[in-house]
């Protein structure tokens, strides 16, 4: 994986796969960050780094980072109260990104994500997330209905983002103990066999004109709710 961007490469250098970098590049200007005073850098054109990592946004730098450190559903389980989103089919790059940045900025215990038909962790997500993926742990699984009922056996209650048929609103749930955070795929929502195994379908409130978030923005909404009431409970 070819890491481009100024946070993801820094990230990656102090995150989970520090050990797993290998060749850095960068322009010259972009060389001169304190943060790589200790790393070996090749110094090249903006030309060279666009062709490498495919993309024009590179800031300047670039890096070899190896595969993405997937972890298991188990691992994101097995702690203290754990806090987990999980996403079932989310397939744009820039929300997975987003999402993953404002799970690491709450203390999330990690994300899960489906193996098929969704967005997986490539550049553009860690550039998304600002590198947020370099600490933050991310789960793939087969099926997200039943990772729900791995977790629930775990002790986690399930609250899933719905518009439809929800039964209380956001702020209603007692977020204590563990918990997963379950969100629709962009334009359909929650599938009915996901939605079927949450505990509870939560609903955030619409003042507007328009009829929904988008998934990243409620994503913020509910884990920064879960963050306050965890906190004034504690």
């Amino acid at each position: 994986m070819i890491l481009y961007g100024r946070n993801p490469v820094h990230e990656a250098l102090r995150g989970r796969r520090a050990h797993a970098v290998g060749e850095v590049w960068a322009t010259q200007g972009a060389a001169r960050e304190p943060w790589l005073k200790d790393v070996r850098v090749r110094v090249v054109q903006a030309e060279e780094l666009e062709r490498r990592c495919g993309s024009g946004a590179h800031q300047g730098i670039c890096a070899d980072a190896g595969s993405y450190p997937y972890v298991s559903a188990e691992e994101l389980l097995s702690g203290e109260e754990p806090l987990v989103v999980a996403l079932d089919q989310v397939q744009d790059p820039q929300n997975l990104g987003s999402i993953c940045r404002t799970a690491e900025c709450v203390g999330a215990s990690g994300v899960v994500i489906p193996e098929r038909r969704a967005a997986e962790v490539t550049p553009a997500v860690c550039k998304a997330s600002a590198g947020a993926v370099e600490h933050l742990r991310v789960a793939r699984v087969r099926n997200v209905a039943d990772f729900l009922a791995q977790a629930r056996a775990a002790q986690c209650w399930c609250y899933g983002a719905s518009a439809e048929g929800a039964t209380m609103t956001y702020e209603q749930p007692d977020y204590r103990g563990g918990v997963v955070l379950v969100l629709g795929s962009e334009g359909q929502g929650l599938r009915p066999r996901v939605a079927a195994s949450c505990d509870a379908l939560i609903s955030l409130p619409l003042r507007g004109r328009i009829e929904s978030l988008g998934v990243s923005a409620a994503a913020a909404a509910v884990l920064y709710e879960i963050l306050q009431n965890r906190s004034a409970r504690s």
